[in-house]
């Protein structure tokens, strides 16, 4: 089975390439299922009814998020109505699910604690999920988009993780990395698929905006960047008898 992750979507330019990019992308390779982190579609902070929808027909199957799920508010209704929408599963009694069983694939939606809002711990969250859903000792096709900060707690996760599931995919950072494995247990790892949106940017934002940020110390408003704009992703290969990964492949094309 062939799954595509598509990093943190950054606003308008970023639903621009998601819609440009995602069909052809899907034929090429075959594509079975793409997730994509959607934390980020609305304006830069959020995701609303309207933009969900814009992925969803774009060719994204299930929208995972982060810390920034809650930036728009109209979207918490819906995030009880089935819509293939994940909120991190470790907010302690929050709206919406953590995870979801879609075509006989689990996807689950962690965040980590380093650095990033005190929230229950996302290890164990991970161990209670895998036994909630049925999946803790029977092979099958899982993922984990791990929407987290530090790369020692996004590697203490892959190595958690190792054997039980079948990828944990970093997320938050917008930059992507280069440490791509599948791990000895045979579940794939990326400490960060990075960002689809604008290259001429600070993690998708205007650069001066963010310069002025760090030169004043003051509040000041961030804008989505325009440029060209680049698709980070990553494509996975997984055996579907075994849950095992058998390749990961990092996929970043730039808009034509």
């Amino acid at each position: 089975m062939r799954i595509l992750m598509i990093g943190d979507i950054i606003g308008k330019p970023g639903r621009r390439a998601v819609r440009s990019i995602l069909g052809d992308l899907r034929r090429e390779h075959s594509i079975d299922m793409v997730i994509a982190n959607g934390e980020n579609v609305a304006g830069g902070f959020g995701i609303t009814l309207d933009t969900a929808y814009e992925l969803l027909e774009s060719g994204v199957d299930v929208i995972t998020s982060g810390n920034h799920i809650w930036d728009q508010k109209e979207i918490i209704p819906h995030l009880d109505e089935g819509l293939p929408i994940l909120r991190p599963a470790n907010y302690p009694d929050a709206p919406g699910r953590g995870y979801l069983i879609q075509e006989d694939v689990m996807v689950m939606n962690l965040m980590g604690r380093v650095f990033m809002p005190a929230l229950d711990c996302p290890f164990r969250t991970a161990s209670r999920l895998l036994k909630e859903s049925g999946r803790e000792d029977v092979p099958g096709v899982i993922i984990v988009d791990f929407h987290a900060e530090a790369t020692s707690e996004k590697q203490a996760m892959g190595w958690y993780l190792d054997g039980r599931v079948s990828a944990v995919l970093g997320t938050h950072t917008h930059v992507g990395t280069v440490d791509g494995r599948i791990m000895p247990k045979g579940t794939a790892y990326l400490s960060d698929v990075g960002m689809t949106g604008p290259v001429e940017s600070v993690i998708g934002s205007e650069p001066e905006d963010v310069l002025t940020r760090f030169l004043t110390g003051m509040p000041h408003r961030l804008t989505v960047a325009g440029g060209p704009v680049k698709m980070n992703s990553v494509l996975l290969d997984i055996d579907t008898e075994t849950g095992k990964a058998r390749s990961i492949e990092r996929l970043d094309i730039m808009e034509s």
